[in-house]
């Protein structure tokens, strides 16, 4: 085997793993094809039910039963949260997505000031309504949880249906030029240059993508799109705190909520006094979860947002597809030495 080819398909693998698509890599495609694996799969349910009954039994008789589903929900996903971690590599997607969020914030502030105005427009009157007052305030915390658990899983689903669609272009045919273009400032340039030549002999060549690389296509315009959501929904619920505090009356507040506050204890709640109550975070959490719901909503189906968002990610997929071609070129030049 060449030295120097293998050298390139090592640094091409290192880029799109970098790139947050270990799925494209051969050897960490066939470690998640056997954790996905029935025998591996059962287990893992198994052992997840049975932790989150646990939980619900333990939190059930102390919480009430609310509680003990939202504990219930937590360990189970903890527990399928755990095992994609480990056995799944999600980390490598997680973190490629949080720090390309970070690298693009000047990018992501204009698209969510976009849409913010008119979501805090129509959800502030939502927050000066007595009836939202009465309903938020009055959930424990566990019901405010499952409430914010099913906000987060409608939201995944309304994404998981329409994201694919995104993703239409992506895996197209390549031909010799736009494979040089792709690779250009990659790992995988000098083997695209190589390659190129026999790419235009035949023709394009078919850069469709399949199983478990067009599942990691999916998982990274999700997690990306869910990083935003997330951040949003945090400026949201810091937006109607600070709100609350300097313009909700605790009188009115109470005479609302039709019960006496409960001041958040500590150094803050020593600060504001009965502004910083347990009602005001209950109804800025729910607000601020209904916030991204309605935000996941807005960016999937907004054209300008779409076109602003989701070109720049495309043009990332599309580029880490060409690479793939010459990826699979060098792995069967590779095997055949």
């Amino acid at each position: 085997m060449p030295e120097g080819t293998r050298s390139d398909v090592a640094a091409a693998e290192r880029w799109f793993v970098d790139h947050g698509l270990p799925y494209f890599v051969d050897d960490y495609r066939a470690a998640v094809a056997r954790g996905l694996s029935r025998a591996r799969l059962v287990p893992v349910l198994t052992a997840s039910v049975v932790v989150g009954a646990l939980a619900g039994a333990l939190t059930g008789p102390w919480l009430g039963a609310a509680a003990a589903l939202g504990a219930a929900l937590t360990a189970l996903g903890v527990v399928l949260a755990g095992y994609a971690v480990a056995t799944l590599r999600a980390w490598l997607i997680v973190g490629w997505a949080v720090r390309r969020t970070f690298r693009s914030l000047g990018l992501m502030v204009p698209l969510v000031t976009r849409a913010l105005p008119l979501l805090l427009l129509f959800v502030t009157f939502l927050f000066i309504n007595a009836e939202v007052w009465q309903v938020a305030a009055s959930l424990d915390g566990g019901v405010l949880w499952v409430a914010v658990l099913l906000f987060a899983a409608m939201a995944v689903g309304f994404l998981l249906t329409r994201l694919p669609e995104e993703l239409d272009s992506v895996d197209d045919e390549v031909e010799g030029k736009q494979l040089v273009d792709a690779c250009t400032g990659t790992p995988l340039e000098p083997a695209a240059r190589r390659i190129a030549g026999q790419v235009d002999r035949v023709g394009a060549v078919d850069a469709e993508v399949t199983g478990l690389q067009k599942a990691n296509l999916v998982l990274v315009l999700l997690v990306a799109q869910a990083v935003q959501v997330l951040l949003l929904a945090l400026a949201v619920f810091a937006f109607f705190i600070v709100f609350g505090l300097v313009a909700m009356d605790p009188a009115v507040v109470s005479l609302w909520t039709t019960h006496p506050l409960h001041p958040i204890d500590g150094p803050l709640g020593e600060l504001f006094g009965d502004r910083l109550s347990l009602e005001l975070l209950r109804v800025s959490t729910f607000l601020a979860a209904f916030s991204g719901l309605y935000f996941t909503v807005y960016a999937v189906t907004d054209e300008l947002y779409r076109r602003q968002f989701f070109s720049t990610v495309i043009r990332e997929l599309e580029r880490a597809v060409s690479a793939r071609v010459a990826y699979r070129w060098l792995r069967d030049d590779e095997e055949l030495a």
